[in-house]
């Protein structure tokens, strides 16, 4: 990638100022205040968004210290750059009401989409982090520390799907993490990002037991409840069969007692001899009787009168006579009374009646049994481990040999990628300090040490020169192991504590290994160097902070 051009429409100070960059070293020159830091922080914006901070913090955040100073309601501009042969253009927005990005292929006019990823994939997955923390050094940022240390264990943790002929990702035991997921786990090169993809299964890992514990508390409870519903069907059984048996003792009794009773018909005949002779009539119905009587005969002419009176009157002897004769049967004996008092309800029920109680409590009886069996039956298939569990089961171990299997590849990938680093970085500076110092330590944390004859040094006992050629190293190192594809090197007056003798190392080094550098200065060192080493160098100046103009120009 190389940035051929940036055009500040409305950004900061600039209005409609243009920059063209080219190959080898570009020297944009100015004095203090002439706007160098705020073409420095256009190209990250340019390349990677500008959000505006919430709160307090948006007083003091990149969105608002580059607002433009005229017309903030145009707060834009545009960034040319060559990446795989084609020239792209990326058209920003930042207006806080208006903001939107346009990315464009310049050479066949297609228009790309930002929020999809075509930018990320034609910067070849650089981010901000790992923009601020190798190739873009701004004014005494130098330091890194825990951010590359980040970017380093992400990086570390990747895994190169091409080489190993998998584009497809990993499979495990069935579980298939793809090569392609929005590039989220990938980079433009085909490389599976481990960490991030261990992160996912990690996720999806928790999501299966949290779907597993779902699945034995929702089976949990329904076991309680068939259980308690078990529970209420034994005790219907167990009252319904106690029911059934003192029915069915009952009729057989009374079945007895009715045969007995057949047999002892002289005993009932005794019984009615014993029952009072007590004749019951009420007197009104004689005298009621009488008068019937008396009337006919009066009222009915002769010789009719006489008969009439007669019938008449022998109805009514007759029905008194069956009236005194049955009350005389329903009359109960004393013998009789005492053993009704004594007799217990349940005999006092019909037989008939017992009978029918019989059948209905038979059939809920058989129909609470199958109930009963049913629940038992269902409570046995519950305690048998179910194909589901067996599948969460297989899922839960194909995830976790996943897990472990990344695990594995990250730590042997981040053993061998620090071994890179530190090989890498150790040449840098020892190529920049002249063989001083051949071998940079680098701990866990990026803690940095060198040693020397055998000795260590901490960085703290080093002057800030070279600690900071210790971190240009280190970052000039991240930015070959992290990047396949070549980036530009963005420095903002890193070199103010920097000898003669070690900036031309730097600036010879850049020259021989980086297609692109952009240096932003505020002293004539730098040229004055590139001169005497006789390095082609494209100069920009800008503006004086007075309003004078710039120029631009290439030299040898």
């Amino acid at each position: 990638m190389k940035i051929q051009e940036l055009r500040l429409k409305h950004f900061g100070k600039f209005t409609d100022k243009d920059i063209r960059l080219r190959e080898g070293i570009n020297i944009l020159y100015g004095e203090n205040e002439s706007g160098k830091s705020t073409l420095y922080s256009f190209i990250k914006g340019m390349l990677f968004g500008m959000e505006r901070g919430r709160g307090r913090a948006s007083a003091h955040d990149a969105f608002s210290t580059y607002e433009p100073w005229e017309n903030p309601n145009y707060y834009s501009g545009t960034l040319k750059f060559e990446s795989g042969g084609k020239i792209f253009r990326i058209d920003r927005n930042f207006d806080r009401y208006t903001k939107k990005a346009e990315l464009t292929c310049e050479d066949d006019g297609e228009l790309l989409s930002v929020a999809d990823g075509d930018l990320e994939m034609l910067l070849g997955g650089l981010d901000s982090g790992i923009y601020e923390n190798t190739i873009s050094v701004a004014q005494t940022k130098v330091e890194t520390g825990k951010p590359l240390a980040a970017e380093f264990k992400n990086y570390a943790t990747n895994y190169d799907a091409v080489a190993e002929g998998n584009r497809e990702g990993i499979v495990s035991e069935g579980v298939r993490l793809p090569q392609r997921m929005s590039y989220e786990y990938t980079a433009g090169s085909g490389e599976v990002d481990f960490g991030r993809a261990l992160e996912h299964l990690k996720e999806k890992k928790k999501a299966l037991e949290r779907e597993m514990k779902e699945s034995l508390l929702k089976k949990q409870a329904e076991r309680e409840r068939m259980e308690q519903e078990a529970s209420y069907v034994w005790r219907d059984v167990h009252r319904l069969e106690e029911e059934f048996g003192r029915i069915s003792k009952e009729l057989e009794y009374r079945q007895e007692k009715a045969a007995n009773e057949v047999e002892n018909v002289e005993s009932r005949r005794i019984i009615d001899e014993l029952r009072p002779a007590k004749w019951r009539i009420h007197p009104v119905e004689l005298i009621l009787f009488a008068i019937i009587v008396i009337l006919a005969f009066i009222l009915i002419a002769r010789p009719w009168n006489f008969l009439v009176s007669i019938i008449i009157f022998l109805a009514c002897g007759l029905y008194v006579w069956n009236r005194m004769k049955v009350s005389k049967q329903e009359e109960k004996t004393p013998p009789e009374l005492i053993l009704e008092e004594i007799t217990p309800e349940e005999e006092k029920i019909p037989l008939e009646k017992l009978v029918w109680e019989q059948t209905h409590v038979r059939e809920e009886l058989r129909e609470k049994q199958i109930q009963y069996g049913n629940l038992k039956e269902q409570l046995e298939e519950l305690d048998e481990v179910s194909e589901d569990y067996r599948e969460y089961d297989r899922r839960r171990a194909a995830l976790q040999l996943a897990m472990d299997r990344l695990s594995e590849l990250s730590g042997e990938l981040q053993r061998q990628v620090e071994e890179r680093l530190k090989s890498e970085a150790s040449r840098i500076l020892a190529y920049i300090t002249d063989g001083k110092y051949t071998q940079l330590h680098i701990e866990e944390g990026m803690h940095l040490s060198l040693f020397k004859e055998g000795k260590r040094i901490s960085l703290g006992q080093l002057s800030r020169g070279t600690v900071e050629q210790v971190y240009f190293a280190l970052r000039m190192a991240a930015n070959t192991v992290l990047h396949e594809e070549e980036y530009p090197v963005i420095l903002d007056d890193t070199f103010a504590y920097y000898d003669d003798i070690r900036l031309k190392k730097v600036l010879k080094w850049l020259a021989e290994h980086k297609k692109q550098v952009i240096i932003f200065t505020c002293q004539n060192r730098e040229t004055k160097l590139l001169d005497e080493l006789g390095i082609t160098y494209h100069i920009e100046e800008l503006p004086a902070p007075d309003g004078a103009g710039g120029l631009s120009s290439e030299k040898i």
